[in-house]
């Protein structure tokens, strides 16, 4: 009965050392294929490691690998930085580096802006633009080429010479039209906007309320002169004298003359009254 006993209890113990290495040799595992595994990671890591960041991601956010110096260490963001696209898996949701030349991506395939000196052309980043494009370094894009348009024609003027339609017999007409569409670097320049050309009529004399430009002119001038005479005082001994010092001197001496000569005559009349 005690050997029964003893031989249970050896058999008991035999087989909880056996599950202890079992257990030993699974952590042993663990621990070689992720070193410092921790489960109560942050900033969205589902799993992490003290050397390498996080290993895996919580659901809906995507996992990138950002590269500080020689070290990459795993990051969990809700979306992909610029230069990166997103793909969703069923058992990790990942982000992955655009082409070379490309700056976004919506996929490998397919671009969304290029970096400088390229232009993007159709999901593709390219040195020069397609025959029938050209770049455009604002957006750099590759742009349809846009020609020049302009309007119709407008009806001729009336046939004018010196600014007014009558009193001659061979004057000139015009007509114009807009730009309705400027052209891109390589379009079509525009055409003229205005043309010009003869004309004749039959002669007529211009009425009263017809007068060209110098007409208008000579008439304005004849009103000024008109307005500046009104405005002469009627009384001219009002008016201030314009006579230089030296008339002034000539005119004094002959007064004097006069009044000598006027004495001189009083004087011989008085004479002859005595004898």
């Amino acid at each position: 009965m005690h050997l029964r006993l003893i031989s249970c209890f050896f058999i008991i113990l035999n087989f909880m050392e056996y599950i202890g290495s079992q257990n030993a040799s699974q952590g042993r595992r663990q621990r070689r294929m992720h070193p410092n595994v921790s489960q109560g990671c942050q900033g969205g890591c589902a799993t992490c490691s003290d050397y390498n960041g996080c290993l895996s991601c919580k659901p809906r956010l995507f996992f990138v690998l950002e590269r500080i110096g020689m070290k990459q260490i795993g990051v969990c963001l809700s979306s992909c930085p610029s230069g990166y696209y997103g793909t969703r898996y069923p058992d990790i949701n990942k982000c992955t580096k655009c082409k070379a030349d490309c700056d976004t991506c919506f996929n490998k395939n397919f671009c969304t802006k290029c970096k400088n000196g390229f232009y993007l052309h159709l999901g593709k980043c390219l040195d020069n633009c397609p025959e029938g494009l050209e770049a455009n370094n604002h957006t750099m894009e590759c742009i349809s080429i846009v020609h020049c348009e302009a309007s119709e024609w407008s009806p001729w003027s009336p046939c004018l010479k010196k600014g007014k339609t009558c009193g001659f017999k061979r004057g000139t007409e015009t007509r114009v039209r807009e730009i309705i569409q400027h052209p891109s670097a390589k379009g079509n320049l525009c055409p003229p906007i205005n043309e010009t050309r003869k004309c004749t009529v039959q002669r007529k004399k211009c009425q009263k309320g017809e007068r060209g430009k110098k007409g208008r002119e000579r008439k304005r001038k004849k009103l000024t002169k008109e307005e500046s005479k009104d405005a002469i005082p009627e009384n001219k001994d009002l008016e201030p004298s314009r006579e230089t010092p030296e008339q002034r001197d000539n005119k004094d001496k002959q007064q004097q003359k006069k009044r000598k000569a006027h004495d001189k005559q009083q004087k011989s009349v008085s004479v002859s009254t005595v004898h």
